[in-house]
């Protein structure tokens, strides 16, 4: 069956030997991306519901791969259209992301030994992040410490490996013009993913 098993092979722009040029150019890339899919659009949609009005009214978000920190942004002015108060840190493994995020509460580290205590955060979130970790191993690390600095809800969205979403999103892309390491990087993204049995096979590894 095709996309049966997840890839393991590296992105393009995951590679240590890429130029602080090539990578502002991708999140520029992502940025379009994001806009066009909605990234924002589950969260928007589900805190709520997991959360309930009252405790949206004022909470601290922990967001894992953060990037350029685009998602807080836009979760924080929507929430405050709301009279609401979202304070969110972005958390990043890559140096560059501390010169594209205006967020002063930034922080480099992995999301397999996150640098907070225990219950630092009333929600932990994260967009398309957790396919580039390698293994198992980490996902299940990434899971354990989300959880652990996590005081109410963890929400964490991903791409599903399927042939249909990896053709809608190459067919996206390439309407959009964006670069050809792009694309192959979206692609592959998507062949790296999980399906829904996998998620919830990982969720429980003790």
């Amino acid at each position: 069956m095709f996309l049966r098993d997840r890839a393991t092979q590296a992105e393009y722009l995951d590679e240590p030997v890429r130029t602080p040029a090539e990578l502002r150019r991708h999140y520029l890339a992502l940025a379009r991306v994001n806009q066009l899919t909605c990234f924002h659009r589950p969260f928007r949609m589900w805190l709520p519901q997991l959360l309930g009005p009252e405790a949206c009214q004022r909470l601290t978000a922990l967001d894992l791969g953060a990037g350029d920190g685009s998602l807080g942004r836009q979760l924080t002015a929507w929430a405050f259209e709301r009279k609401w108060h979202w304070e969110f840190t972005n958390l990043d493994v890559n140096p560059i992301t501390t010169e594209l995020d205006p967020n002063p509460r930034q922080v480099i580290g992995s999301v397999t030994d996150l640098p907070f205590s225990d219950a630092s955060f009333d929600v932990v979130i994260a967009t398309t992040m957790t396919h580039h970790l390698a293994t198992d191993a980490e996902v299940v690390a990434h899971f354990r410490e989300a959880a652990r600095v996590s005081r109410r809800v963890i929400l964490l969205c991903d791409l599903h490996r399927n042939i249909v979403f990896l053709a809608g999103l190459w067919a996206l892309m390439l309407a959009a013009g964006l670069p050809r390491e792009f694309r192959a990087d979206g692609t592959l993204s998507i062949r790296r993913g999980w399906r829904t049995g996998e998620w919830q096979r990982l969720a429980v590894t003790k």
